[in-house]
């Protein structure tokens, strides 16, 4: 079965699989959701946790001991296994295969990894472990789904913040969930009364959001335009290299510039299944298309190069003015936020 991990809890307190697939980007979410299952297993008397870091050369063999260690006298016992970031190649695959097989019910599973991608998901090794268990999504909330995800978290600590106040802790926090958490417990001690305005919020926090490159190009993407200049002031303020924008829009646009020329011979979906872009980000390329046609596209790759061409060798003329005109000339000045 497959879960949010905001939905652990209740799972938790119902039924102990044998197998936890827990996968994300979030990692906040992730070390919550690892921690709940230690925390309801501990319960029911898996006292014993082991713990590995999976590369290609890790030594297999101490996960089978651990499986395989059953006497009248051995805990119960949790093995976590961190897989590494680059995610499974055939060797480990097989090996999580062989693990499946000797899983009993004195031994939880619980495989920790990254965002997965479609073919991960197809893949036999997680089908088998998802089908013996249950798949934990850690997903970072979206910034449609942020101002939900702020409210769950202030009931769970008696908060009673205002619209505007949930807003505003959704944009101060986006990608920094941590930081979320941070302040909403130091304002549960702040205000025993919960309630949570504007002015409170001011008083007592500073910004904690952390944009990246892929949040600007969601941004262009969806033609927001005052979203895609305060992240891309954010982002120069802290200092990012504009090469790195720069190599990352570019890919974007050239990708822009292939599908769209694609779509004059295909149905848009079809483009997308060629291109194999996942469902979630679908409407933005829709949007970007719709927009933006081929002759548009390569207007804005020009200025891109002039503005790559500027990074790499005018090093007293910053290049960001260019990087400012860009992501209006790709929202075409729409005021969305």
């Amino acid at each position: 079965m497959r879960i949010f991990a905001d939905r652990l809890m209740e799972q938790l307190s119902k039924q102990l699989h044998p197998t936890y697939l827990i996968f994300g980007n979030e990692p906040l979410l992730i070390q919550e959701s690892r921690q709940a299952i230690q925390k309801a297993a501990l319960v029911q008397g898996f006292e014993e946790r082991h713990r590995f870091a999976i590369d290609n050369s890790f030594n297999w063999s101490l996960v089978y001991d651990c499986c395989q260690a059953m006497s009248l006298f051995s805990s119960k016992q949790i093995i976590e296994l961190e897989l590494p970031d680059t995610g499974t190649n055939a060797a480990i695959a097989k090996e999580l295969l062989a693990v499946s097989e000797l899983l009993h019910s004195d031994v939880i599973l619980v495989v920790i990894g990254s965002k997965l991608t479609k073919a991960q998901e197809n893949a036999k090794w997680f089908k088998t472990l998802a089908n013996q268990g249950c798949w934990v999504n850690c997903l970072t909330p979206d910034l449609q789904r942020l101002p939900q995800f702020v409210q769950a978290r202030c009931r769970a600590l008696h908060l009673k913040p205002d619209q505007e106040a949930v807003q505003m802790l959704a944009q101060w926090h986006e990608g920094n969930l941590f930081a979320l958490t941070q302040s909403l417990e130091k304002l549960a001690l702040l205000y025993p009364d919960g309630v949570l305005t504007l002015v409170r919020l001011e008083e007592s926090l500073s910004r904690h959001n952390h944009f990246t490159a892929f949040h600007w190009v969601d941004a262009l993407l969806a033609g927001k335009a005052k979203r895609s200049q305060r992240i891309l002031r954010q982002l120069e303020a802290e200092g990012t290299e504009s090469v790195i924008l720069i190599r990352t829009i570019q890919k974007e646009l050239v990708q822009l510039l292939s599908m769209a020329n694609q779509a004059k011979l295909q149905p848009l979906n079809q483009v997308f299944e060629s291109f194999r872009i996942w469902q979630s980000k679908r409407p933005l390329y829709s949007l970007a298309l719709n927009r933006l046609q081929p002759e548009k596209i390569i207007q804005l790759l020009q200025l891109l190069t002039k503005a790559e061409l500027l990074a790499k060798t005018q090093y007293e003329q910053p290049s960001w003015p260019l990087l400012h005109q860009l992501s209006a000339e790709i929202c075409l000045a729409q005021v969305q936020l």
